[in-house]
């Protein structure tokens, strides 16, 4: 891609292989830099990859400590690198650009720039894992990202998108999905959500009905939530029930059956 340079913060490995951790700083858009978090798999070869888009405004402090990859971890989507990991799928962190180093805006989110920084990532990724499917995977604030990602890519771009913990009810203080149109989305569609999701911004019921006509993983039970009900350690971010929900949803990206409730 003209004008895309990339910086690996370890030594460079052979194409599709996911042996060893490595952080990767892209130069997606003239002065601006998008580093992400490849994690390693052992001698294992990826099914698929699964780029991972934060909640909230995005930031989760990618950087080196010597020499060793260092972030936030506590997103319900960062936490459960493993997770995907064990379903041979290849996570990838994404970190906010550098033009956005204080959190990602709504406006950003559904803007031409960030359409830019994934084909960025994806060139990357398709680089170093050529022919394997490659999937956009979103969790509250950052389902901005993934539903207009979704319209913005093609098929021959990504595989899918996973919409989780969506923003479906309006409000003051943040942008929503309400009116958005998922039949533009090009690509197959997951949404994933609590029944008992708490946060005023994601309710079950609106993911009920923006997921008609598409698939829908319905959640329920967990752990006793220890954060807020828009936090990530709530309903909210699947907490106590990550292992179950990242199988589902791997499964469906791997064209598997996948369980539609979850217990």
């Amino acid at each position: 891609m003209r004008g895309v340079g990339a910086i690996a913060a370890t030594l460079a490995l052979p194409a599709a292989c996911a042996c060893a951790q490595v952080m990767v700083t892209l130069r997606p858009r003239p002065d601006v830099s998008q580093s992400l978090f490849i994690e390693g798999m052992g001698e294992a070869s990826p099914k698929a990859v699964a780029i991972l888009y934060s909640g909230g405004y995005g930031v989760v402090r990618l950087r080196m400590e010597d020499g060793v990859p260092k972030f936030q971890e506590g997103n319900f989507l960062v936490r459960s690198r493993g997770e995907f990991i064990r379903n041979g799928v290849l996570p990838v962190v994404v970190d906010v650009p550098s033009d956005w180093s204080g959190g990602e805006s709504d406006r950003y989110r559904r803007s031409d720039e960030q359409a830019t920084d994934a084909r960025a990532v994806l060139a990357e990724i398709g680089r170093r894992y050529p022919g394997t499917p490659v999937f956009v995977v979103t969790t509250s604030r950052s389902t901005l990202s993934g539903a207009y990602l979704g319209r913005a890519l093609g098929p021959g771009e990504i595989g899918g998108v996973v919409l989780s913990s969506s923003m479906v009810a309006p409000g003051h203080g943040w942008e929503s999905l309400v009116g958005f149109d998922f039949k533009a989305v090009r690509v197959p569609l997951l949404f994933v959500h609590h029944r008992d999701d708490g946060c005023k911004a994601t309710p079950y019921y609106g993911a009920e009905s923006a997921a008609r006509g598409f698939a829908l993983v319905s959640v329920s039970g967990g752990l006793p939530a220890t954060s807020g009900p828009c936090e990530p350690f709530a309903a909210h971010g699947f907490y106590g029930k990550e292992a179950a929900v990242i199988d589902a949803v791997a499964a469906w990206m791997l064209k598997k059956p996948f369980a539609t409730e979850i217990h």
